[in-house]
């Protein structure tokens, strides 16, 4: 059965019992993670085998999903993938549902990875949220804070990133890390052990913009070797 793993006494981390709950309750007091649990009714591999996606990330539009072929079972899952859907776009939000494979890799030779499969946070230049939820498939994974370090924070890895940058360690230096997105990326301290974001679990994270009054919610999205199950994911 689908079951919340993260430790729900841990004060980064808020278990709510409705979505009423996960879409009014605010961040706060270094509280930057949301997680409404659910076990949900319907079959969600059924719907992976009937998409029979290709490689990458396949977006799934609420048509498609309306127009696949199939069970009671497979119908129930549909239909609570697109409730999500709904919901979150009656909040003026923009949900996408995707069927993933793979994501894009960065795999530059010598550089740091800044692709989705790094613990991150996300940013906004305005007020904004992340909600996740993944259906089916390897769930995404959090890293609290405390057991976290700004990469650009470690010696190796700045020295790495200035000589990339082949100037020196000044203001352009720093707007070139701003840039290129490695501000945001974190590598666990030692002994770290990310939590899991569970399966059917709906979560709304905080996210890093200007005047937030807590510490984005750093995550990753989870390893699938070659072969391996494709997730079914909602991200907004």
């Amino acid at each position: 059965m689908p079951s919340y793993t993260a430790p729900p006494d841990h004060p980064r981390i808020k278990v709510v019992g409705s979505f009423d709950e996960l879409i009014h309750t605010r961040f706060a007091d270094g509280c930057n993670a949301l997680c409404w649990p659910r076990s949900l009714a319907g079959d969600f591999q059924e719907i992976i085998a009937r998409l029979n996606c290709a490689d990458g990330v396949n977006p799934l539009s609420v048509e498609m999903l309306q127009s696949l072929p199939l069970s009671p079972t497979g119908r129930l899952a549909a239909e609570a993938m697109l409730e999500d859907e709904r919901r979150l776009r009656a909040l003026d939000l923009s949900p996408v549902l995707d069927c993933i494979l793979s994501y894009p890799r960065d795999d530059a030779p010598g550089s740091l990875p800044t692709d989705v499969y790094s613990f991150h946070a996300d940013s906004a230049p305005v007020e904004a949220d992340t909600y996740l939820c993944t259906y089916a498939g390897a769930p995404s994974e959090g890293l609290r804070n405390e057991d976290a370090i700004q990469r650009i924070a470690i010696p190796q890895h700045r020295a790495l990133l200035l000589e990339e940058f082949g100037g020196r360690d000044d203001g352009d230096f720093l707007e070139y890390l701003s840039e290129s997105c490695h501000t945001l990326h974190y590598s666990p301290t030692g002994g770290a052990v990310p939590f899991s974001f569970g399966i059917q679990n709906l979560w709304r994270i905080a996210i890093q913009y200007p005047g937030c009054p807590v510490p984005p919610c750093i995550h990753r999205a989870p390893e699938n070797p070659p072969g391996g199950p494709p997730r079914l994911l909602l991200i907004s």
